[in-house]
């Protein structure tokens, strides 16, 4: 009994000095707290977000080139202005500022896009773009900064380094494979690249992009911009200048107006960027709790987007064989529902 009792008394001794360390050790809780505590590094609420910074790529499974009973490669873009993909340009998380950051530091390779003899489509991977051109691609990576005096007239001149803006970045594309695994029977796709577009800037075709001219060089300055909501329409400046009736000008009639596509400003090989995207977290606007990263959205095709192109014979686009937009939206369904059909024709009920 005697050592028993003596026991009991070590333990309840060891049981409070245990307490006493934990309880000192433990950090005051801010939202009782009545006295300012310093804290050397804050955290930026109440529970630090630690997962995401830790989060490892999730490979593929492994497939054998035998094991391929299926395959089609299609190209999709995806445009940010709608609604479903107004995550990849939010200013707290936007895709092109992750890509540029892990271009710019060395931890991505960038691949110049611009057709080749080796590269005949300029998305094959195999030409990488040097790190110091990466920017003049969106506009250079300086600007002419130019100083007047009272005259109007410049008295001095510098370049400045120009602040890369993610704002103009509204679509990126995707270079998928579809792959039917008939030892695991899935068929699924694994994304192979993105690129973000842009429009080429070519001089002297940014003003006349939307205009509509007669042609006549002795005429009267018939110049109209449907977007400009003050200029004023051929038909009623000439209806001004001269009583006698005029015809309408039609874009058919001398009338140019190019169309510039959005093309790519280099492209990123996704099993590569899959290790930056998977610590860089979306934001999501129904819960900030969701802990889903660029990856998790890539991977789960948490996106919105249409095809711009399948693998062919002839390599065509779909612009290439149809005019219409409203055409080439439904031929893009088609491609879509016809990978669809072909896993639904796979089983048998």
């Amino acid at each position: 009994m005697k050592n028993f009792g003596e026991m009991k008394k070590i333990v309840c001794s060891l049981l409070a000095l245990g307490y006493f360390f934990v309880a000192f050790g433990q950090q005051e809780n801010l939202s009782n707290s009545t006295k300012p505590i310093h804290i050397e590094e804050p955290i930026d609420g109440y529970v630090a977000k630690t997962d995401l910074e830790n989060r490892k790529v999730v490979p593929y499974a492994n497939i054998r080139q035998t094991d391929i009973a299926y395959s089609k490669r299609v190209w999709r873009e995806i445009d940010l202005r709608e609604k479903m993909n107004k995550a990849f340009a939010s200013p707290k998380s936007r895709l092109i500022d992750i890509i540029i950051d892990a271009v710019m530091k060395g931890e991505l390779t960038a691949y110049d896009p611009t057709p080749s003899e080796n590269d005949p489509n300029g998305d094959s991977f195999k030409n990488v773009l040097p790190i110091d051109q990466v920017m003049a691609r969106f506009g250079g990576d300086s600007v002419l900064v130019e100083e007047f005096n009272e005259n109007n007239e410049v008295v001095s001149s510098r370049y400045e380094s120009r602040t890369f803006s993610g704002d103009h970045i509204v679509k990126f594309r995707i270079k998928e494979d579809w792959i039917f695994d008939k030892q695991r029977s899935v068929f699924e796709p694994r994304i192979v690249g993105i690129a973000p577009l842009i429009v080429p800037q070519i001089p002297g075709l940014e003003s006349s992009a939307g205009v509509v001219s007669t042609g006549d060089p002795g005429a009267p300055s018939t110049d109209f911009d449907p977007f400009d909501p003050f200029s004023v329409p051929p038909a009623q400046q000439s209806a001004e200048n001269n009583p006698a009736p005029v015809m309408p000008v039609s874009a058919g009639n001398n009338a140019f107006v190019p169309q510039i596509d959005p093309t790519p400003a280099f492209w990123i090989y996704f099993p590569e960027a899959r290790h930056i995207l998977v610590n860089k977290e979306v934001v999501n606007r129904s819960n900030d709790a969701t802990g889903l990263s660029y990856d998790d959205v890539f991977i789960r095709r948490m996106f919105a987007s249409y095809i711009v192109k399948e693998s062919n014979p002839d390599d065509l686009r779909i612009k290439d064989y149809l005019n219409e937009g409203v055409e080439r939206l439904y031929e893009s369904e088609r491609i879509k529902k016809s990978l669809m059909d072909y896993e639904q024709d796979l089983w048998s009920y």
